[in-house]
């Protein structure tokens, strides 16, 4: 029917304004430790991350995208309007945040929409609690595996260099930072493009579009590829210094710690399926890198308030989105 075609092609638009703000707030992900070396400006940086973004869709599969779009919601509650509904909480919270220069998970606003869109569809029956479950373990155990893995990275290369005059390891390190920085751009648009992968999938199978089996159609996964690459380009620049310059001074040998041990456990994460935050995986490398040499050089206080940001991005998304499917059904 037309009607539903639109209302579907409606959704589909509204979750690719989505993927561009999360390549905008989460440009700094991939480039805020390259632009704090001055390894590369933040023109060039953004650009190396836009590319690498990309690059992504011919490396890791859809293990997320399958996660999100049958793991969370049952696929029975979802309709063009539980997405429309779940997709603005996401974007209100993820656009005011990086016009802010708030680096917060653009993954977890989009995850708390679509639940509470479908908490109110359909109840708490309409959820999948064991996958939402990993969701919220992984809010803490991803940057914990980033922070443990920065530390111990930089810990590792300092006993290797030992005896290298630190101006001429940190020469070494501004090349090997360009492909660290891109590796992690690949595994951060990996894990990211593939939660809009997922929501546009899910919609499409509810709506009859694929069939009886569900999959990720290859035009969505090119399109939500592109998406992501383009908001990464346009960069959240607030947000890039934010992470890159305010959170702990770096130098060329600790953003290639960073981005590597970053990069690795995104890459993990991607072909496990599991949906993290890459916001929180950088954010804990950087803070594992800076605190190799010292606990207090790492600006403590910006952490908390990053911390309280990543707190508050579920619920809140929960409840903007919750209210405008209200909103929405009152209409229908």
């Amino acid at each position: 029917m037309p009607e539903v075609f639109l209302l579907v092609a409606l959704a589909i638009a509204t979750a690719l304004i989505f993927d561009f703000g999360n390549g905008m707030n989460d440009a700094a992900n991939a480039v805020a430790t390259i632009v704090a070396t001055k390894v590369l400006s933040i023109r060039s940086a953004v650009i190396l991350a836009a590319i690498g973004n990309f690059a992504g869709v011919f490396i890791f599969g859809v293990a997320v995208a399958n996660t999100i779009g049958k793991g969370l919601v049952d696929p029975s509650v979802v309709d063009a309007f539980v997405i429309i509904g779940g997709l603005i909480g996401a974007i209100v919270w993820v656009y005011f945040s990086t016009f802010k220069g708030i680096p917060v998970s653009a993954s977890h606003a989009l995850i708390g929409g679509f639940v509470g869109a479908a908490l109110v569809k359909a109840g708490i029956t309409g959820l999948k609690i064991g996958g939402i479950t990993k969701v919220l373990v992984f809010i803490v155990v991803a940057p914990l595996l980033g922070m443990m893995g920065g530390f111990l990275f930089f810990a590792a290369i300092m006993w290797m260099f030992r005896k290298v005059n630190p101006k001429k390891i940190n020469k070494y390190f501004k090349k090997l930072q360009i492909v660290s920085a891109s590796f992690y751009a690949i595994t951060h648009g990996a894990n990211d493009a593939q939660k809009t992968m997922g929501i546009v999938a899910v919609l499409l199978f509810s709506s009859g579009y694929l069939g009886s089996e569900f999959h990720v159609p290859l035009w969505v996964i090119y399109t939500s590829y592109a998406f992501i690459a383009m908001g990464t380009y346009v960069g959240g620049f607030k947000v890039i210094k934010t992470m890159g310059m305010k959170l702990t001074r770096l130098r060329p040998v600790h953003g290639f710690c960073a981005e590597t041990a970053g990069g690795l456990v995104l890459a993990f994460t991607s072909a496990a399926g599991i949906p993290v935050s890459t916001t929180h995986v950088i954010a804990g490398s950087i803070t594992g890198v800076g605190a190799t040499r010292r606990l207090s050089a790492v600006r403590w206080n910006l952490a908390r308030k990053i911390v309280y940001a990543w707190i508050f991005t579920i619920p809140a998304a929960c409840i903007v989105s919750a209210a405008s499917y209200y909103a929405i059904s009152l209409f229908l």
